[in-house]
């Protein structure tokens, strides 16, 4: 408003009008000398899968070591979705929030493996959502070329979000 010898009129005339800013000339295109993210498969339980993701997505496979010197430290954990592998993650979540995992490791999410074709039954879907709630997961369906060893070709379509995370080619069918 005004001021208090009446001789001013509102502050807007006073500084005078809004300017609008010249905008920000373009980015130039460059090649980013940027990387990509790297990760450490670290496996929660043995027969994880941590091996296979590695092959699939890429990565280094840390089995059930912490990733060491000159490993990638930025961790996805692994597990399979039956009882004893999601028991299994939430024991190593633990240890993390306990400061208990080597100084410099970065958990990034964890990966769930199904352990069969099909839906969960719901004690272990409640176990996943009980997970999801502390962490990002990211499911992997059942792939049974996986299991015959066949690691040819592009990751599963369900998988997208994490062939992203991973920088891994995506589109396999199944």
């Amino acid at each position: 408003m005004g001021t208090t010898d009446g001789l001013r009129g509102p502050e807007i005339w006073i500084r005078g009008p809004v300017t609008v800013p010249d905008p920000e000339p373009a980015p130039m295109p460059y090649a980013s000398a940027a990387t990509p993210r790297r990760f450490s498969w670290v496996a929660t339980h043995g027969g994880a899968g941590s091996t296979t993701l590695a092959a699939v997505y890429g990565g280094h496979d840390s089995g059930r070591q912490w990733p060491g010197a000159g490993e990638p430290p930025s961790v996805l954990l692994v597990a399979r979705t039956h009882a004893a592998g999601l028991e299994s993650v939430l024991r190593t979540l633990e240890a993390f929030r306990r400061g208990e995992a080597p100084a410099g490791l970065d958990l990034d999410s964890v990966v769930l493996v199904a352990d069969a074709p099909g839906r969960l039954p719901r004690p272990l879907a409640q176990r996943v959502r009980a997970i999801e709630s502390a962490i990002d997961v990211y499911r992997v369906p059942w792939v049974t070329d996986w299991r015959l060893g066949d690691l040819a070709g592009a990751p599963p379509r369900d998988t997208a979000p994490l062939a992203r995370l991973t920088g891994a080619a995506g589109g396999r069918t199944r």
